[in-house]
């Protein structure tokens, strides 16, 4: 009998134990999708959305200044790190609650204004963009405090996942629905639609410190510059995905002036978005696990550069001008996901437990950096110099950040816990 009851014991763990990983992978899915939806609202959906209405290139290639909060977020990561919102909700739940909400907020005072009055737009997508920057720094932290080591590469896959639908919903849904119902009713729709994530948030669980608040290190930004290796991971952040900001930054512009309607833009987006959701993740997990980090990257920058040289062949008129840009559009999106399962594993292996959502907000900060830059220059570099050397610009600035890539993952040791799956590969 008492065999059995211990039995009994184990597999009512066992079975407490699968149910607790799967409300995790659940409010994982949700957070990072509530994140997902207003970021690609104003990445995929408003480009388009502003061009039809009228706007320029130049004003709409600005609004990649936009990301600017998810760039510099990095500075009030420790702070989000020390300190609750409101700590009867929990550390990090407070902040997401909070945020999320005030972003569903932001997003339907959206409705008042038109997509042409582009002061206004910007001022209002700003805060908008800041809120949901606190979000994602509470949402990693919570990430990496509460996936097992051996979880990490399924707990990856889900936010490739995740954001796959954001861009649905966020670029697909938003673009079919200004076809057919006009901007205020469309962003009255995504603001209702936002709140839905938050549900989850009653299944989070956050474990308590170990140690006393008084005695844990303080997470601050210079803690993560004196962990070895430092610079390296940076060089890697910064390097690796230099050439896309370029691309993405005029792909759904360029779609319209080849006079492709915005929603067939938004069908192209989303079927993209979850094939990646769907079949990339898994992917890429395999080749990562297979090849190792560089081989893989040296892969996916190949397979990236030859979307990007699609790009262009349909800009100098070389291959059929719409079928080109819009078979690149696809394939580069797939890959665009492949590489995020691969380079979040590594930044979260890479992130200490006493500052996760620091340690990963400066990786993701620098990756972003360059990113911005591209985005925000790519508007004035057509209208003066047009798509096409665009388009050969960025295959340029791919290859040489393949290279720049590797040359520096080389440099930094294996992870030790091999549960990461092969994130990174020795010398």
């Amino acid at each position: 009998m008492a065999i059995h009851a211990e039995l009994g014991d184990d597999m009512g763990d066992a079975g407490r134990a699968a149910l607790h990983q799967r409300r995790l992978f659940a409010v994982l899915a949700a957070l990072y999708l509530g994140q997902g939806i207003p970021n690609y609202l104003l990445l995929v959906a408003l480009p388009p959305i502003m061009r039809e209405a009228g706007a320029s290139r130049t004003a709409i290639g600005l609004f990649m200044l936009l990301m600017l909060p998810m760039l510099f977020k990095f500075a009030v990561a420790p702070f989000i790190d020390r300190h609750a919102l409101l700590p009867a909700l929990g550390h990090r739940r407070g902040w997401i609650i909070v945020m999320q909400a005030a972003v569903s907020l932001g997003i339907a005072i959206l409705s008042l204004v038109g997509p042409t009055d582009t002061a206004v737009l910007f001022v209002i997508c700003a805060i908008v963009v800041v809120l949901f920057s606190l979000q994602d720094i509470a949402t990693d932290g919570y990430a990496i405090r509460t996936l097992r080591s051996e979880d990490r590469a399924i707990g990856n896959a889900i936010q490739a996942g995740a954001i796959a639908l954001g861009v649905i919903i966020g670029g697909t849904v938003s673009l079919v629905l200004y076809h057919h119902i006009g901007w205020q009713a469309t962003m009255l729709t995504i603001a209702v639609i936002s709140l839905a994530p938050l549900a989850a948030a009653a299944w989070m669980r956050e474990e308590p410190d170990a140690e006393p608040k008084d005695a844990r290190p303080r997470p601050s930004i210079t803690a993560f510059f004196r962990r070895p290796q430092a610079w390296l991971l940076l060089g890697f952040a910064l390097t690796y995905r230099a050439s896309e900001g370029l691309v993405k930054g005029m792909e759904g512009t360029y779609l319209v002036d080849l006079k492709v309607q915005t929603d067939w833009i938004g069908y192209l987006t989303g079927s993209a978005a979850a094939t990646a959701g769907l079949a990339g993740a898994a992917i890429a997990a395999a080749v990562i696990r297979r090849f190792g980090l560089p081989a893989t990257l040296v892969l996916l920058g190949s397979l990236r550069t030859l979307c990007f040289i699609g790009f262009s062949l349909s800009a100098l008129g070389i291959l059929p001008a719409v079928e080109t840009a819009m078979t690149a559009s696809a394939f580069q999106t797939l890959i665009r996901y492949m590489e995020l399962v691969a380079i979040y594993s590594f930044f979260m292996a890479s992130s200490s437990s006493d500052q996760p959502g620091t340690d990963f907000t400066i990786l993701n900060c620098a990756e972003l950096l360059i990113y911005l830059i591209g985005g925000s220059i790519a508007g004035y570099f057509v209208d003066r110099l047009g798509y096409s050397a665009l388009f050969v610009t960025a295959t340029v600035v791919s290859l040489i950040g393949i290279a720049l890539a590797v040359w520096f993952l080389r440099r930094i040791p294996a992870v030790a816990d091999q549960s990461n799956e092969g994130v990174l590969c020795p010398p």
